[in-house]
Order: C-alpha cells, then structure tokens, then sequence
C-alpha cells in the first residue's frame, strides 16, 4: 500500500468519524472505563512479582507469592469451591437460556410474551444486595419456602442459608432466577430473525412445532449458543463474587469461599496487595487458556468459534 493510499484511507476514516461523532461520544465513557478499570491494572499486574512497598520502589521476588498460594492450606479448598460454582453457573445453567429463549417464542399471545419478557428480565436489574435480601428471607426458617413446604407435610424447617448441602443450591438457583430473561435475550433475538418462509414451507410439508424446532430454530441458535459458551468459559474462575459475598455467613463460608472473595480479603482487608495480584494473575491466564482452548475445539469438530 502506498502513502497515497494510506493517505486516502485516513480521509475516508475521518471523515467516518466527523459523521458519526454523536455515536463515538456516547461510546466515549465505556471506552474511559475499560481503559481505567481494565486495560490499565493490566500493566501493574506485574505486581504478582514484586514486594509491594508505598514508600520505596518495589522489590522483585520471583515467583514467591506463587509458591505461597500452592502451598496455601486453604487454597486447593478455595479452588474446588470455585470450580464447582462455576461448572454449576457456567454449564449447568447454560442450557436454560435457549431452552426459554424457545418458549418464550413458543407463546402464540404477544401481550403474554411481553409480560412474562418484562418479568424474567426485571431481576437483571435488581443489585445483588436486594437480591440477597429477598432470597435470605424468603429462605429463612420462617420464610415463604419453609411455609409452604410446611403445607405439604414437611414438619422440620430447612434453614438454607446456614446448610452446606444447599447454599450451593441456592447460588445457583438464584442466578437462574436472575439471569434467565436477561441472557435468553440474544437467542430470542436470533430466533426472530428467522425468515418466516421457512416457517411456512415447513407448515405446508405438515410439519410439527417440535420437528420446526429441531430443524429451524435449533439450527439458528447453534452458532450464538457457542459462541456464548466460549465466552462464558473464559469467565470460568469467575464465580460471582457481588453474589457470594452478600450469600456468606460463618456457616458456609468454608463451602461457598471462592477466589474473588480470597483476593477480597487477603488484598483489600490484608494489604496482601502482591500475594492478591498473584491469584488474580491465575485466574486471568486460566481464563485465557479455557477460551484458545474452547474456541479451536469448537473450530476443528463444528467449524464455528468466536472468530
């Protein structure tokens, strides 16, 4: 490519821009706040390798605070917590978001889809704090649940937010409840922009509702549904720290501690800035690996990936 080239290429890229600048900023304060909170503490992670000190330059020390978290008694405890978690979260619930995304598409009353769209979607927007506080009460001993149960013969109250056996439950059904509109959001999308002639040709060759979902809609919902699930899993060590955090209490913070909550309390509580970096420097590479590795076995068995 020439300079005149170039030169011509530049005109044409400014020109784009001078058009279209009410469109770059209002896009501006997203861009400032991935560079602020994610681009830039990409360069201090080099921390995980220094000895932090505020008041005299950083010392190297190597892989030391990657020696402590191995051999870290809590760790392995902490890492088993996470990935269970996640495989619940992250793979357990997946299905469900195509699963309602064809329901929903299935409801012949368009002012009863757009009712339950405006309710499974309402959670979305709701804080994990007002969250918790609703689930806690609703599952404590006196709670809804436990009356209900009551109603069904159930004579011992269950006090779930205190029980090992079910706090992991609870993360994950009240994710579910949280996330289920939300994240059907773009399979539905894909599922209308299906070309209604193929709906009408298959309705002419007397084809069922579940032969026009196995053979229409599926299909359309297969490349979304893996490209999602490649970048989910780079969110694997992910756990939901906003949701464990406000879900913990001596009870079953030895089952539900994962790393977001150790880096938590060791960084931001501790000081331990250095040995946090570290666990976060894991997570981060972890993440990384999980998508390559996801997103090429996609490509060689399916030929579709994330790019």
């Amino acid at each position: 490519m020439n300079s005149l080239e170039k030169k011509e290429r530049r005109k044409i890229l400014f020109k784009k821009l001078k058009s279209e600048k009410i469109l770059y900023l209002m896009l501006l304060p997203t861009i400032i706040y991935f560079i602020v909170f994610r681009v830039f503490p990409i360069f201090n992670m080099r921390l995980a390798f220094y000895k932090y000190n505020s008041r005299s330059p950083w010392t190297f020390v190597g892989l030391k605070y990657f020696r402590m978290i191995v051999s870290s008694p809590d760790f392995l405890q902490i890492l088993k917590n996470t990935l269970v978690i996640s495989f619940m979260k992250y793979i357990l619930l997946f299905p469900a978001f195509p699963i309602f995304a064809i329901l929903l598409n299935e409801l012949r009353s368009s002012e009863t889809r757009k009712l339950v769209q405006v309710i499974s979607y309402l959670p979305h927007f709701l804080s994990w704090i007002v969250i918790a506080g609703i689930w806690i009460s609703m599952l404590s001993v006196n709670g809804g649940v436990n009356e209900i149960l009551h109603i069904f013969g159930l004579e011992k109250s269950i006090d779930f937010m205190t029980s090992k056996d079910w706090i992991k439950w609870v993360l994950y059904f009240c994710e579910g409840w949280r996330s289920l509109g939300w994240d059907s959001i773009i399979y539905f999308t894909a599922i209308i922009a299906i070309n209604p002639s193929l709906y009408e040709a298959a309705e002419i060759d007397g084809a069922s509702r579940w032969q026009i979902i196995k053979n229409i809609i599926y299909p359309a919902l297969v490349i979304p549904m893996v490209t999602m699930f490649i970048l989910n899993l780079g969110f694997f060590l992910n756990a939901g720290f906003d949701q464990v955090l406000n879900f913990s209490n001596d009870a079953v913070l030895s089952s539900i501690d994962i790393l977001d909550t150790y880096i938590y309390r060791i960084g931001i509580q501790s000081g331990q800035y250095s040995l946090a970096t570290a666990v976060s420097l894991i997570k981060g590479v972890v993440g990384v690996f999980l998508v390559l590795f996801t997103h090429f076995t996609s490509k060689k068995f399916t030929g579709k990936g994330v790019w």
